[in-house]
């Protein structure tokens, strides 16, 4: 038997306390860091005799946490919007509103050039009372055949006429109404004429399609505006509207969630520009298609509060919910990180750390949690005020501490 290498079982110390994975290194890192913080407090605590505490702040929170069933961001969007455009071609004449403006349906917003098409609009006109005039000039013959044709029928049987003059009165008879016949036609052909060359004036005024707010103006006076815009510098619109009545949120929800929502169901949206208001909502539809490239669907959400100021593309987050919400539930509570409430004397308390370092012991009523957050009934507490995060046992009311952080 082959002697063995013994050398080539030793263990790679170094390779050994190697820990695979970004999630462990980072882990051991907020490990390291917090060794390190609970050190420095011993040492400051065992130096100055003085405590050594975290502290987190007293926030706004709002009731809606405790239904919460889903996260979703997503964006404002305009259920009805429209590049507003005209049927006809020419050079924009007169553009009449601008961004911001509210405008109602039927309201010309723009007009093109239009000495061209009211010229004809004018001959075509000429032509219906030319046609009219023939019918009744037609009309007058057809009345005197109609009478001669009377009067032989009269005559006829008693041998006063001839039969030919009898026959020629019966065939004046159907020349006339032949010739009635067609100065009718005449007419609605000059009327059709007449009507096209009203709706060619008319598509040179660019009218809103619905009551709405102008988001964009895609034209100005002096430009080409065509319904194809293949010319160069050709404009295929003159604005872009929006019916601020139809806004709702495109929420994207993950593919893997998609079975926690449902038509109908109760949402509360929050936006960025309203940042102390929360909006009640509900899903009014769900896109049957997922993106390949973000693996999400979008869930279309209708708000339930008309409120001036929301406009359009605005970033929104939307909460999807268990229940629907309450009068209560739409207003802010106090809240504080669960971690802040300890018990003293069978009373619930907080331990609020002054401007001065020194704290003060506030007893307070609990409510229920809300999400991460603990919610505060009752106590002399104010949003923004500091709270020592799990107070020391010896902690006392009006004791100074030094605070190395603070946590949300």
């Amino acid at each position: 038997m082959n002697d063995i290498d013994l050398s080539k079982l030793k263990i790679d110390r170094q390779q050994s306390l190697v820990v695979p994975g970004h999630k462990r290194r980072r882990r051991g890192v907020y490990l390291a860091v917090g060794v390190v913080l609970l050190l420095v407090a011993g040492g400051l605590w065992l130096k100055t005799g003085v405590p050594v505490v975290q502290t987190g702040q007293v926030v706004y929170a709002y009731p809606s946490a405790r239904y919460l069933t889903l996260n979703a961001t997503g964006y404002v969007v305009a259920r009805r919007k429209a590049a507003v455009a005209s049927k006809g071609t020419g050079r924009l004449e007169w553009l009449g509103v601008a961004e911001g403006s509210v405008v109602k349906a039927g309201t010309i917003i723009a007009r093109l050039e239009s000495r061209d098409v009211e010229a004809n609009l004018g001959g075509a006109s000429a032509n219906v009372a030319v046609a009219a005039a023939a019918i009744e000039s037609a009309s007058a013959d057809k009345a005197a055949a109609d009478l001669n044709l009377w009067r032989m029928k009269k005559l006829y049987p008693l041998h006063y006429v001839s039969t030919v003059m009898y026959e020629d009165a019966q065939t004046r008879v159907l020349h006339a109404q032949a010739a009635l016949d067609s100065a009718r036609a005449s007419y609605r052909a000059a009327k059709a004429n007449e009507d096209y060359a009203r709706d060619a004036v008319e598509n040179t005024r660019i009218r809103a399609p619905f009551d709405g707010v102008v988001i964009a103006r895609a034209a100005n006076v002096g430009d080409i505006v065509t319904p194809m815009s293949s010319a160069v510098d050709a404009k295929g619109a003159v604005a872009v509207m929006a019916d601020m009545s139809s806004l709702e949120v495109d929420a994207d929800v993950s593919e893997s969630s998609l079975a926690g929502i449902q038509l109908g169901q109760p949402c509360e949206i929050a936006l960025d520009a309203f940042a102390q208001k929360r909006f009640r909502g509900r899903v009014s539809a769900i896109v049957p298609t997922v993106k390949r490239a973000s693996a999400t669907v979008t869930a279309k959400v209708a708000f339930l509060d008309t409120v001036p100021g929301i406009l359009p593309d605005m970033s929104a987050r939307v909460s999807f919910l268990s229940h629907t919400l309450s009068d209560a539930d739409e207003h802010p509570v106090l809240a504080v990180n669960p971690a802040a409430v300890t018990q003293r004397q069978g009373q619930s308390v907080v331990f609020v750390r002054w401007p001065d370092d020194h704290v003060a012991r506030i007893p307070v009523t609990l409510g229920p949690m809300l999400g991460e957050v603990q919610e505060i009934d009752a106590g002399d507490l104010h949003v923004g005020d500091r709270v020592v995060l799990d107070p020391p046992a010896r902690l006392r009311d009006g004791e100074q501490v030094h605070s190395l952080g603070s946590h949300g």
